[in-house]
């Protein structure tokens, strides 16, 4: 049996070096190159694309030349009128008999004069031909001239430009990123006319490539950390990326934080906002989510409408962000603290009232608050997931239903349904998604550490926290700055938003080229 297997295990291995020399003995796309001859080359082209039904080959003769000519293009990708009018018709129909030799060659002829099309580039290797066709572009193959003409016909299905929907606003602009990122990139230019807005592409993806830009204003943001973003997407080693959260994951400085590092908007004023501070912004095609580097805690609990507002409003709504913040990651771990450990710490009138809510609730505090916690969570994520008529209302009439039914059942005290919509509610009010989730997460770390060690849990906890926090890093930047390291010229903008007139610098963590705000 043990011989038996031994050849069989012999065998595998010789067909896996077979199959490995056959491999590299096989030239690679990106280095074959194209030899002038429309046949030889239509057929490496065929080998390559000729197995898929939506890969269009259309051959014809240039006018009355006699001279063979090929357009390969993807069904579906491609805009066929353009194809049809200022391709097509302009080699075949109108694409004169005689043209002088002496004066262009033929490859000239055809690029300088004979197609309208502003979009046009050459290649000379397979893959690049095969890359560009894949992508909706449309390639020109001329019998004896060596190189592929690519001609820009692309016709992607896009949706209208909308309101964002994760993030809902009350004042400014209404408009959103979309899921073109020739889309994308044109909104940022057309937010104002700054030359020195640069837009860096970079191709990402193994296998299926993609195009991705970095955004940066060049006389404002940092050098070093231009270089660093790129270096990161760089080293970016996968099949694929769907969609931006691949790419924040990709290029975080600490994978095992509960903290984003990076922060996502769909909302173009605040992708600006941030370029004009000295940071970079990162759009991928494919995503109307652009990221932004670096990225600090505070960030996480602004919005855009600060700005918009006059200061004193602003500030304050800030603060209820801040205090919202602590009330979802505290409230129900305090609860459990008192109850369980402290309750002399609380009034008498108001320890006798919650005493006699919990008269005949059977479990403790911890078992109460994890059932009522778990069934928020649950409602949160199927009001998500339900369709959008029904997902709201499903939520709050759900929520009130089990609150009251725990309650009349005698599991739940009512105390601690008021502490968790209480909850709940707070974790409403944070603008940034990702950072709510965080904040969910640490909610029932704190109320384990409370139900064990009381108020000394939740203080050890809140110690153990403030230690990561004061140690990540995003991009090089304290996550925690300006707190630490403590810099008072950005308090002004920190947790009390100051008026404009007073900021007159940018932030210092991000070291700008230019630190002095104009105007």
């Amino acid at each position: 049996m043990k011989l038996k297997r031994r050849k069989i295990e012999i065998k595998l291995s010789q067909q896996q070096q077979q199959q490995t020399s056959q491999i590299e003995k096989r030239p690679e796309s990106s280095t074959v190159p194209f030899t002038g001859n429309i046949t030889i080359d239509l057929d490496q082209i065929r080998k390559e694309l000729g197995h898929n039904s939506d890969v269009i080959f259309r051959e014809f003769y240039l006018g009355n030349t006699g001279i063979r000519a090929a357009i390969i293009f993807l069904y579906g990708l491609t805009d066929k009128e353009i194809i049809n009018k200022y391709i097509l018709k302009s080699l075949m129909a109108n694409f004169p008999e005689r043209h002088n030799h002496r004066e262009v060659s033929l490859k000239e002829f055809i690029t300088n004069q004979a197609l309208s099309i502003s979009d046009l580039t050459e290649v000379n290797n397979l893959h690049d031909t095969v890359s560009k066709i894949l992508t909706g572009n449309t390639a020109l193959l001329v019998d004896g001239i060596q190189e592929v003409i690519i001609l820009g016909t692309t016709k992607a299905k896009a949706r209208n430009i909308e309101e964002p929907v994760s993030e809902a606003l009350v004042r400014g602009p209404r408009i959103g990123f979309t899921e073109t990122l020739s889309d994308n990139t044109a909104i940022l230019r057309q937010h104002g006319c700054n030359h020195n807005l640069s837009i860096i592409q970079i191709q990402v993806g193994e296998r299926s490539k993609k195009e991705l830009v970095i955004a940066f204003i060049n006389d404002i943001a940092d050098p070093a950390l231009v270089d660093e973003v790129k270096k990161r997407i760089k080293t970016i080693n996968i099949d694929d990326l769907p969609e931006s959260g691949y790419v924040e994951q990709l290029i975080e400085d600490n994978y095992l934080s509960p903290f984003p590092q990076v922060q996502n908007t769909e909302r173009p004023d605040r992708v600006f906002s941030a370029l004009m501070e000295g940071r970079i912004a990162i759009l991928l095609d494919g995503s109307p989510f652009a990221l932004i580097v670096p990225v600090t805690f505070s960030m996480l609990l602004q919005s855009p409408e600060d700005y918009y507002e006059r200061w004193i409003p602003g500030s304050l709504i800030r603060l209820l962000r801040f205090l919202a913040a602590f009330l979802s990651l505290f409230a129900p771990s305090m609860y459990i603290a008192f109850i369980s450990f402290h309750p002399g710490l609380i009034p008498t009138k108001l320890a006798l009232s919650i005493i006699s809510s919990r008269e005949g609730v059977p479990f403790p505090a911890l078992i109460e608050a994890l059932i009522m916690e778990i069934s928020i969570e649950i409602l949160r994520e199927a009001g998500l997931r339900l369709p959008k008529p029904i997902g709201p209302a499903m939520g709050i009439v759900g929520g009130l239903i089990i609150g009251e039914a725990a309650v009349q059942a005698g599991i739940i005290s009512p105390i601690m349904v008021i502490v968790v919509s209480l909850t709940a509610i707070s974790s409403f009010a944070i603008p940034q998604y990702s950072a709510g989730i965080t904040l969910r997460i640490l909610r029932f770390v704190a109320m384990f550490c409370a139900a064990v060690f009381g108020l000394y849990g939740i203080i050890l906890f809140f110690l153990i926290l403030c230690s990561h926090l004061v140690k990540l890093k995003s991009f090089g930047v304290p996550y925690v700055s300006p707190a630490v390291p403590y810099r008072i010229s950005d308090w002004k903008d920190f947790i009390l938003r100051m008026p404009l007139s007073m900021m007159k610098r940018r932030p210092k963590m991000l070291d700008t080229k230019d630190s002095i705000r104009k105007g």
